[in-house]
């Protein structure tokens, strides 16, 4: 049987990058939801909340609104050694 969740049984594996990148930025979630309906996407707080805690699924299309947010690449928000440190390396804003 197909299984459509991360190993860790969320629904999305770059919430937890979208978190950390929002945090780094200094926005909240709220301020977050505001920069992509601005941009002409249907988010609020609750779904910024429900894709960070992997409660939610992600479109492919709000992905690249987030990274266009953001101002990283799309590969950026599905890496799994993301951290504080490491949230620009090299060839990750392009």
């Amino acid at each position: 049987m197909f299984n459509n969740r991360s190993s860790d049984g969320r629904n999305n594996v770059c919430g937890k990058n979208i978190a950390a990148l929002r945090k780094q930025q200094g926005i909240s979630q709220r301020e977050l939801a505001g920069r992509l309906q601005l941009m002409g996407y249907d988010m609020d707080k609750n779904a910024v909340q429900r894709i960070e805690s992997g409660q939610r699924f992600v479109t492919d299309i709000e992905v690249e609104a987030f990274a266009k947010v953001f101002g990283v690449s799309l590969p950026m928000l599905f890496r799994e050694d993301i951290s504080p440190e490491n949230l620009f390396g090299e060839n990750d804003t392009e």
